[in-house]
Parts: C-alpha cells; structure tokens; sequence
C-alpha cells in the first residue's frame, strides 16, 4: 500500500467511525462495480441507504497551489456516478430500501498540527 492509499483508508477508518458514532449501521465498504467505480461506505440510517464519499486532505499546499477542502470534492461528475454506483448496489441486492436513498459527504482534514477534523454533510447530491 502506498501513503496516498494509506490516507485514504485512514480516512475511511476515521469515517466509518463517524458515521457508526452517529447510529448508522455500515453494511459495506470500498464496494467495486467493476471498472464503473467504487461506493467507500454504504450504510443505513435507520431506513435509508447511505452511499457515502469518503475524501481525506492534508493541511497545506499541494503542488504550489493550496488544497483543496475535502468538502469540495463532489461536483456534478462524482455525484452522477454515486447515483449510478448506488443504482448497481440496490439491484444487485434486490430492491431499493423502503426509506429511499442518500448521498453523503465524509470530509476528513488532517492538519499539519492536532487530530482529524471530520466532517459529515447528509444528501450532498
């Protein structure tokens, strides 16, 4: 495993944590449709599927440019394909969950000084 996989799967750590703190349940993680993507976490919030972005920063610059926040990381492109991905996860399991389907955001943000800063945003997309 190289640093930048070590750090996302520290994030993800650091997300499941959050979301399980929170009363979800996690049913799934780093689930695979093949070369269409990845779902990080699946879970559910009582009765609603959670698909779950997981994006984990470093405080600091990157390249000469300042980084980007974790939270800013879903745009229209990355939300199309949790939609798709969270589609492919629902029939493979036989049907949508009777409290329907959300997308969440977990940011997490490691700053060159302190502990993570995990952030939750619900239905980003």
């Amino acid at each position: 495993m190289n640093a930048r996989e070590a750090l996302g799967r520290y994030g993800e750590d650091l997300a499941a944590r959050r979301l399980i703190a929170s009363g979800m349940t996690v049913l799934e993680r780093n689930w695979r449709a093949g070369r269409t993507g990845e779902i990080d976490i699946v879970a559910l919030d009582g009765e609603v599927l959670v698909v779950c972005e997981v994006k984990t920063r470093r405080a600091g610059l990157v390249g000469a440019a300042l980084f980007e926040h974790p939270m800013a990381a879903v745009g229209r492109t990355k939300a199309e394909r949790l939609r798709r991905l969270a589609e492919r996860w629902i029939e493979e399991r036989g049907g949508p969950p009777p409290g329907g389907v959300r997308i969440d955001l977990v940011g997490v943000l490691l700053p060159r000084r302190g502990g993570p800063v995990v952030e939750h945003a619900r239905g980003v997309a």
